[in-house]
């Protein structure tokens, strides 16, 4: 059966998208990129099978759709920008099958320029078509937040650039069938950089709060009140959390890679993030410490080594390196997370614990990392032998906070 859309790319932007649109009655196909990681439970596999979804492997299967959205990962590459090779993956695969009329959107982070410069070539060489003429070319920031239960992609509102104002309102069209709010930006550069903007203000603002975590402590201030107090202000102030690092998929970009001006709030930003796990341990050593315990042969649970709370993606998370820097230091690291049931660390498992309250109870200190709803955090800290909270999570006086 025909579909009306091909979600090309099934990780953590794709697979939202398909949902979405399962959801709203659009028959979609999805086509893998690599070897991406799904997220689904068989619940929601059978939800969207039966709802109009259908896996595909034949690239023939792109060139029968009305919309065909690229939604392939770019990590960062070795030189500091970002790895493409799964977009051309993409690309190729579409540009073989391309029909006209077609509308291809990309949503995958990218740099400005992208979508013209790299990806318009690679669709028109492959199919003999012309982007703006026989076929609808535009980009739109994707704007995924997995686990947020209050914006979903029905009440985000998206932001859309096309290469022609033709292509713009034919993407807008698609969106419109998904999302209560279309955003309109100039063209594919200008949407392209929303991503960019979006993406470097969490960081920067993270960096900022982690950075007054640590001189908080220093000056022996409470910097979850200071943050409580702080986001009464009805303007001119969000209210970001420190915590151990930063993980997930969306990535700080910096344009010198890539021939741009470098910019260096995102760099400096970088390096605050970069060094949160360490200044974890250095916290965790010194309470030890404090206490009469070497980190040399202390028992150390680790609590929640997701990048986020409540999902099981571990993409770059925190406590892959303050595992690491325990070990390194001569403790005995264990570890406990209700959505991960085995981790290794530099090819080593990781002992779970299967009781929490025994483990924290056992161990001489528990590093809270993520504070995923499962976890009573009272009962935690009367448990817990030692408890060090990087999220603020526990009652005031109940631990030693970030």
């Amino acid at each position: 059966m025909p579909a009306d859309l091909a979600v090309i790319g099934l990780g953590p932007l794709g697979l939202p998208l398909a949902q979405a649109a399962v959801a709203a009655g659009i028959a979609t196909v999805g086509f893998k990129t690599g070897p991406e990681a799904g997220s689904l439970s068989p619940a929601e596999l059978r939800r969207m099978l039966s709802g109009g979804f259908r896996p595909a492997s034949n690239p023939a299967e792109l060139g029968r759709v009305r919309t065909a959205v690229i939604c392939a990962p770019t990590p960062p590459d070795a030189d500091g920008g970002l790895d493409l090779s799964q977009v051309e993956t993409a690309a190729r695969a579409l540009a073989a099958h391309l029909r006209p009329h077609t509308t291809v959107i990309l949503e995958s982070p990218v740099h400005p320029g992208t979508t013209e410069d790299f990806l318009r070539p690679l669709l028109e060489e492959g199919s003999g078509l012309r982007a703006g003429r026989d076929f609808h070319l535009a980009y739109s920031p994707s704007r995924v937040d997995p686990g947020n239960r209050d914006f979903t992609p029905a009440n985000t509102p998206k932001v859309i650039g096309g290469l022609t104002p033709a292509c713009t309102e034919s993407a807008a069209a698609f969106y419109g069938r998904l999302t209560d709010k279309v955003v309109r930006a100039r063209g594919l550069r200008e949407a392209e950089t929303v991503q960019l903007l979006e993406t470097n203000f969490r960081h920067v603002n993270i960096a900022l709060v982690n950075e007054m975590a640590v001189l908080c402590h220093d000056l022996g201030v409470d910097l979850w009140d200071v943050i409580r107090c702080a986001e009464t202000k009805p303007f001119g102030f969000q209210a970001f959390r420190p915590g151990p690092g930063v993980g997930g998929h969306a990535v700080p970009q910096d344009l010198t890679a890539h021939g741009g001006r470098p910019l260096r709030m995102v760099e400096l930003a970088q390096q605050v993030n970069n060094q949160m796990p360490r200044y974890v341990i250095q916290r965790a050593a010194t309470l030890l410490n404090e206490h009469g315990k070497s980190a040399r042969g202390a028992r150390v649970l680790l609590l929640g080594v997701t990048y986020k709370a409540d999902l099981a993606d571990q993409q770059a998370t925190p406590a892959q390196e303050i595992a690491i820097r325990l070990m390194e230091l001569g403790a005995s690291v264990s570890y406990h997370d209700p959505h991960i049931p085995s981790w290794s660390v530099l090819d080593r498992p990781v002992p779970r614990a299967d009781s929490l309250y025994e483990a924290a109870a056992d161990a001489d200190l528990t590093i809270l990392l993520q504070q995923h709803r499962t976890y009573d955090l009272q009962g935690l800290s009367v448990k817990a032998q030692l408890l060090l909270d990087t999220r603020g999570a526990t009652p005031t006086g109940a631990a030693h906070r970030l």
